[in-house]
């Protein structure tokens, strides 16, 4: 498949992509090479070989306890703040 400028634009227009006239050129080529490229990887006979869920095989979740360390006390906390009451630093509202 080869990609042609009415192609292009089509594909720029649904990205909402502004592509300069200048550009177009550069942009076939590049497109064509990657469509080309993925032509070529078809060609690979996958026949045994099982999809992939992950690049790795092994996926584990890095998980820590939650420990209390290093707290910030809240006198000093509000002393940072610029505007507090005595126990929770006030903001500006964002919904009415």
């Amino acid at each position: 498949m080869k990609v042609d400028t009415e192609t292009l634009q089509k594909i720029a227009h649904l990205a909402r992509l502004e592509v300069n006239p200048d550009e177009e050129a550069g942009l076939l080529n590049s497109l064509n090479s990657v469509l080309d490229w993925m032509e070529q990887l078809n060609e690979v006979d996958t026949a045994g070989v099982a999809p992939l869920m992950h690049m790795s095989e092994e996926i584990n979740n890095v998980l820590r306890m939650d420990t209390v360390a290093n707290q910030l006390p809240r006198d000093q906390a509000l002393a940072n703040a610029p505007d507090h009451d005595e126990q929770f630093i006030k903001v500006p509202k964002v919904m009415e």
